[in-house]
């Protein structure tokens, strides 16, 4: 890694660690962690299926709605991926045994 990609790295998780990133994770978070994929597919297939049961559907919602959840369950499936890597953190920091 280069020198700028270890200082953009640090500068990351300086910030994690000033908006609380070093406490441990809540049940919720530990279950993000452990299955990213199954958060992402459940967001993304309900936030599609509300969006179609939504009064006056249009036939462009049915494109819209695959997307939307695509999008959605994307952004949720990265998010539940940097919580992973936060956890993993914290286990080699020792800051968190893992349970």
């Amino acid at each position: 890694m280069s020198r700028a990609g270890r200082r953009v790295v640090r500068a990351f998780w300086a910030v994690d660690r000033f908006l609380g990133g070093e406490r441990p994770p809540a049940r919720t978070q530990k279950f993000a962690a452990r299955h990213p994929v199954l958060l992402t597919l459940l967001a993304g297939t309900v936030w599609a299926v509300y969006f179609l049961l939504l009064p006056g559907v249009q036939p462009s919602d049915f494109v819209i709605a695959p997307v939307g959840g695509l999008l959605l369950g994307g952004i949720l499936g990265l998010t539940a991926l940097y919580e992973r890597a936060r956890q993993r953190r914290l286990r080699r920091l020792g800051l968190w045994d893992g349970s």
